[in-house]
């Protein structure tokens, strides 16, 4: 599997970002997938996962800072994972990693620069 983000960049202090992650191999519909982010001199931290289930059996979680403002979906047909990010904020400046995972399967996308700043 190999995935490939965009929609990254600079944008001011209560603005909107959408983020992209495509996918390879049309295998999304069997792993949980997930945005991580990494800002200089922290560990990379779960910023939000959406499960394999669809309808009901869907589940989404969020980290506690980003609750309220961004939106992880899923779109099976094009094998895309996107997270809109809303009122952004200056802490959220990071690069941001697409995931896909299932068991101890893992896989990392390249990362996208987002960089909140006046």
């Amino acid at each position: 599997v190999q995935l490939v983000e965009s929609g990254g960049g600079l944008v001011q202090p209560g603005g909107s970002l959408r983020l992209s992650c495509a996918g390879s191999g049309r295998v999304f519909s069997f792993y949980n997938l997930a945005w991580y982010r990494q800002a200089p001199g922290n560990q990379r931290e779960l910023v939000a996962e959406i499960n394999t289930g669809v309808g009901s059996r869907q589940t989404k979680t969020y980290a506690e800072s980003v609750k309220g403002r961004f939106t992880i979906s899923r779109e099976e047909s094009n094998d895309i994972v996107s997270l809109q990010m809303n009122d952004l904020k200056p802490e959220d400046t990071a690069v941001y990693y697409c995931n896909a995972h299932v068991g101890e399967i893992n896989y990392w996308g390249q990362g996208t620069q987002v960089t909140v700043a006046s």
